[in-house]
């Protein structure tokens, strides 16, 4: 339940910001692509041969391009026209783009959510107790934080991913299951490894945050009294501190997540990441045609853009709505 003066902050901000209205749009339209992905694919996004009958990739609708075709023992040029089958043309397999588009996307916010949820459950109970009991607790916590952060993000995670290796995960698609959406894969690959891997590497961020924010909370008037009166310390980091610690969490979960996609996607652009079916490895399968046959790496690039952004703008939202210090753009 959202308290009422935090609800009409982030309504006020909302009617303000032209800025926050683009990026809710943005994100709702790609989280309806994740989660309807079979009901809007127009093909299996996993088979192969959507070629026209010269064996050429389609092209997206509205363009075409030129390339060479055997003839009579020579080569000479030819028109490569687009279909309507093929909204955004096809790859150099023959897969179909637009459908590997949105089920990229499925893969892209899932590690993106699922790793920052995990990174904010391991790393907001670490910096609570860190910077609520302080002292030497804290140093020897910080520490370990300290070390996690001397290395490089995808450094890091490609050491990680080198030592449990990559291992996606199968979950059975409802929508196909019901009979919905025939002839789409019945199952969704959710990169296990990835997406554990991920937090590892961003759960100390969450970690320093926390720790500000209960190095500053553990000397309020309230926390004092609830000691006087025999709470114990769980009582009071469950009930006092984290309650009032969560302001700036928030904001940096939203910002991690446009973060982790973009990790995401480098790690499947590496061929890290444990399934096919992702934005980066589109990227890396389309970086060698970029001349002749340009929509296949540039059509899940744009993807991964409008992603990040619309995420940003609704952390900027965010960090307008709950931090009364920052003149944000309505204001």
């Amino acid at each position: 339940m959202i308290p009422g003066r935090l609800r009409a902050n982030l309504e006020h901000e909302f009617r303000q910001s032209l800025l926050a209205k683009v990026g809710l749009v943005l994100l709702i339209g790609i989280l309806c692509m994740a989660v309807f992905a079979p009901l809007l694919a127009t093909h299996d996004p996993t088979r192969t041969g959507h070629f026209d009958e010269n064996g050429n990739s389609y092209p997206p609708i509205g363009t075409e391009y030129t390339t060479q075709i055997g003839e009579d023992g020579e080569f000479v040029d030819a028109e490569v026209e687009a279909t309507s089958e093929h909204i955004l043309g096809t790859n150099n397999i023959g897969q179909d783009v637009f459908s590997r588009l949105v089920y990229g996307a499925r893969t892209s916010l899932l590690v993106g959510l699922l790793g920052t949820g995990l990174a904010v459950a391991i790393g907001v109970p670490f910096g609570l107790v860190a910077g609520y009991y302080g002292g030497r607790v804290d140093d020897a916590m910080m520490r370990v934080a300290d070390v996690m952060l001397a290395f490089p993000s995808l450094v890091l995670a490609l050491a990680l991913i080198g030592v449990f290796g990559t291992a996606g995960i199968r979950v059975p698609d409802p929508i196909v299951h019901a009979g919905f959406a025939e002839g789409m894969p019945r199952s969704t690959a959710i990169p296990g490894t990835v997406t554990i891997v991920v937090a590892l590497v961003t759960w100390v961020w969450f970690a320093r945050v926390a720790r500000g924010e209960a190095l500053s909370v553990r000397n309020e008037e309230y926390v004092k009294a609830a000691r006087s009166i025999g709470a114990s310390d769980w009582t009071i980091l469950r009930k006092h501190v984290l309650p009032n610690s969560l302001t700036p969490v928030i904001v940096l979960a939203t910002i991690q997540v446009a973060f982790i996609i973009l990790l995401e996607s480098s790690l499947s652009y590496l061929g890290f990441s444990g399934t096919t079916l992702s934005w980066g490895y589109e990227i890396q399968q389309g970086q060698d045609y970029l001349r002749t046959r340009w929509w296949i790496a540039t059509i899940p690039g744009i993807g991964i853009v409008l992603a990040v952004i619309s995420v940003n703008l609704l952390g900027d939202w965010f960090r307008d709505a709950l931090d009364p210090n920052i003149e944000g753009e309505g204001r």
